[in-house]
């Protein structure tokens, strides 16, 4: 799989979503706007199809002969270009639309939902499309027949990507055929009498939602992958939203996506996690999507044309930092010369947009970190417990914590790790992992990824995560236990009590961090990424200013006068370096460090800052 991937993303050069818009799509706009790709920097695009501009004439009708044509036409001269070209699986974001059936249309407890397709490509003809059952892997191989056999021309040459956006799929009562049979076989208790109350007992709900959990993963996350790579073509994912344990469905995917800024930078540490533990060369980032703030459509988008070239820089260092190696650009809308589309949550890319002429420079920076950061493998130290219970356990976010893009605990968008480990460089590791996880020669070793010990602050650990936890720890690994946790979930173990007894027992098991030295000794780290490259260390440093970033972006938030100077102490291969970082005013750090070097390299620095 790994020359899949190779072969679709060749280099390291930003890609852009490319909005085609349901209406006429000419040849000539193509080219034309491919064209300005290359001579622009970009590496290649991904088209994504979605709803009727106002006014717009009727143009080729969805998954047509015709549209098939005009889709492959637009793959066969991006290559021709030296560019990429992947493809949205579907229109809008969850998979629906006319292809889908009554019978595999998404269900709630007793129903089908009553969620619909809304603004696709066919809204004009079928507005109101189902949205696939998300939970059936039938209803997704039927979907995929129809969609796969209308992009089979264009998924031809260069491998392409398929790529399935964010999960926005009704979650409340979610359900599947058979879904209270097996629930009855794993939990012993009938779930149906719980639904209509079902926040009236978080036990319950947990249960509940930890089954979905399972669902998702099994009915499509990874048979998606399945489908993807039978297709000829590799599957690049965002699996944020998705009711289910997050680094182990991004795990599932061949490239793993985030988003910023509508989800925090920090929040790409679960992708950048999944392909850690799962030896994953590229982490995508739909970036700069709703940079200023949301609004629904039709928009427009704060301070759409007007958005600032550091800014967005500022942005790109944030998702440096938390792991993310590849950027892909939200986006560029569909337009024949001299046109003037919008799309209406997305900073614009195009000829007419505020920071067109830095767009060289900034797309030719992004590739230079985006390179390195794919170099060799992730260093990894301590391994992190994400606590999905605890946000299983819990239900709705407070009012002020809300945002168009979360309204539940168990999305995490305020999922961080402690702050006590910023020094380190830590990973997420979930059950899911820690089942086949092993511990020799003094690592604990997560799939392809090896740790020296493993981090837990929790309030509620499942009995199947405590008994991975537990032999590890029997075996020696170290572990930090912050609090002592509870079990979740409507029945409960008899010897749960004993089993986390025996856990604290343990000498190699402590409620302190105490043993594990941190990479990097200082106060105040400013964002950093770490690969080890045979003898080198690379360490990335984004612009202090990152730390800051939160949805949504102050206009000229990267606004910066001054150089910022921070001391900090490397323990890099053994050996102790003080190091002295400078920040100039917007700029950001790559260090290249050798085994056997007593100094250190900065390997990358913008000449002239992008405009204020």
């Amino acid at each position: 799989m790994s020359d899949r991937i190779d072969d679709c993303y060749r280099d390291s050069r930003p890609y852009t979503r490319w909005w085609w818009f349901s209406g006429e799509i000419r040849e000539e706009d193509v080219r034309h706007q491919l064209d300005w790709l290359k001579e622009n920097n970009f590496g290649g695009v991904e088209i994504a199809w979605v709803y009727a501009l106002p006014d717009a004439k009727p143009g080729t009708k969805w998954l047509s002969d015709e549209w098939s044509g005009i889709v492959a036409f637009a793959k066969s001269y991006a290559a021709e270009l030296g560019l990429g070209c992947d493809f949205t699986f579907g229109t809008l974001w969850p998979f629906g639309g006319s292809i889908v059936a009554q019978e595999d249309a998404s269900r709630v407890c007793g129903d089908f939902s009553e969620q619909r397709l809304r603004k696709s490509w066919e809204a004009r003809e079928s507005p109101q499309g189902y949205i696939l059952n998300h939970l059936d892997r039938g209803a997704l191989e039927r979907y995929s027949e129809k969609m796969g056999g209308a992009l089979e021309k264009a998924l031809a040459g260069r491998t392409s990507a398929l790529f399935c956006d964010s999960w926005e799929v009704a979650t409340e009562n979610l359900w599947a055929e058979g879904f209270e049979k097996r629930f009855r076989e794993e939990y012993g208790y009938d779930i149906t009498e719980h639904m209509p109350n079902l926040d009236g007992n978080p036990d319950a709900r947990y249960d509940y939602r930890k089954l979905i959990a399972k669902y998702v993963l099994e009915e499509f996350y990874k048979p998606y992958t399945e489908i993807c790579n039978k297709l000829g073509g590799i599957s690049r994912v965002q699996c944020h939203g998705a009711p289910t344990d997050l680094v182990a469905a991004y795990a599932a995917a061949d490239v793993p996506e985030s988003e910023a800024i509508l989800f925090d930078p920090h929040f790409s540490s679960f992708a950048s996690s999944a392909a850690a533990i799962e030896g994953k060369t590229i982490v995508s980032a739909e970036a700069f999507t709703c940079l200023y703030g949301w609004k629904p459509g039709p928009g427009p988008a704060p301070h759409i044309k007007r958005e600032n070239a550091a800014d967005i820089k500022l942005l790109a260092d944030g998702l440096f930092a938390n792991g993310v190696n590849m950027i892909v650009w939200h986006g560029m809308p569909y337009n024949p010369p001299g046109g003037n589309n919008e799309f209406y949550a997305s900073v614009h890319v195009g000829p007419d947009g505020a920071f067109a002429g830095e767009l060289p420079a900034l797309n030719a920076y992004m590739e230079k970190v985006s390179d390195f950061l794919r170099r060799g493998r992730r260093y990894t130290d301590i391994a992190v417990y994400l606590p999905l219970e605890d946000n299983l356990m819990k239900n709705l976010l407070p009012e002020e914590m809300r945002r168009p893009s979360a309204h539940y605990h168990w999305e995490l968008q305020y999922q961080r790790f402690p702050e006590e480990l910023s020094g380190h460089h830590p990973t997420w590791v979930t059950g899911h992992f820690l089942t086949d996880a092993k511990y020799a020669n003094g690592k604990l070793n997560v799939g392809e990824a090896e740790f020296t010990l493993l981090y837990i602050d929790v309030e509620w650990l499942d009995s199947e995560s405590l008994d991975c936890i537990l032999h590890l720890a029997e075996q020696g690994l170290p572990v930090c236990v912050r609090r002592k946790p509870e079990q979740p979930g409507f029945r409960k173990n008899e010897d749960y009590e004993e089993r986390l007894e025996k856990l604290f027992a343990l000498e190699n098991v402590k409620s302190m961090l105490s043993e594990a030295a941190p990479l990097i000794d200082g106060n105040h780290i400013p964002e950093f990424q770490c690969r080890i490259d045979g003898g080198e260390m690379i360490f990335f440093f984004a612009n202090p200013k990152s730390k800051e970033l939160k949805y949504p972006m102050k206009y000229g938030q990267s606004y910066q006068e001054e150089d910022f100077r921070k001391i900090i102490t490397l323990n890099a291969f053994g050996k102790e370096r003080e190091i002295e970082l400078v920040f100039e005013p917007y700029q950001s750090l790559l260090l290249r460090i050798s085994r056997d070097a007593t100094d250190f390299e900065n390997i990358i620095h913008i000449p002239e800052s992008p405009s204020r």
